[in-house]
C-alpha cells in the first residue's frame, strides 16, 4: 500500500530547471533593460553594412597609389606592375622595376645585351689548279 502512495505524490520535475532558467533571464533582463541588446543590435547591423563599402572605396585607393601602368623599356609590352617590387616583363622575362613610376632595368650599368646568333659552319676546300 505504501508503493501505491508513493506513486501518486511522484512529480516529473526534469523540465522545471530549464524554465526556472528562462525565467530567471527574462527577470535579469527586465531588471537591467533591454535598450542595450538593440542598441548592440543596431550598432552591429551597422558595422556590417559599412564596412564592405568602406573596404571597398579603401582597396581603390590603395590600388591607385601603388599600381603601375607603363611599357618594359626592353620590348615595349605595357602592363601593370606593383611599386616597390621587382618583377619580370611577362613578354621578354626581363627583371623589371619601379622607379619614379616608370618601368627600368635591374640590369648592373654599363651592361651590354647581345643576341647569339648560331651559324653553321662550312669549310671551304682550296681549288688546285
Amino acid at each position: 500500500m505504501n508503493d501505491r502512495y508513493n506513486k501518486v505524490l511522484q512529480y516529473n520535475f526534469s523540465g522545471l530547471g530549464c524554465w526556472l532558467t528562462i525565467i530567471a533571464f527574462a527577470m535579469l533582463l527586465s531588471a537591467v533593460g533591454l535598450g542595450w541588446i538593440i542598441n548592440g543590435v543596431l550598432i552591429l547591423f551597422l558595422f556590417l553594412l559599412f564596412t564592405p563599402v568602406i573596404a571597398f572605396f579603401g582597396l581603390q585607393w590603395w590600388l591607385k597609389r601603388n599600381f603601375v601602368q607603363d611599357s618594359c623599356p626592353v620590348c615595349d609590352y605595357e602592363f601593370t606592375g606593383l611599386k616597390n617590387n621587382q618583377f619580370q616583363c611577362p613578354n621578354c622575362s626581363e627583371p623589371l622595376e619601379v622607379e619614379h613610376g616608370k618601368f627600368v632595368r635591374i640590369t648592373p650599368p654599363g651592361t651590354i645585351d647581345v643576341e647569339a646568333v648560331d651559324v653553321q659552319v662550312q669549310v671551304i676546300e682550296p681549288e688546285e689548279g
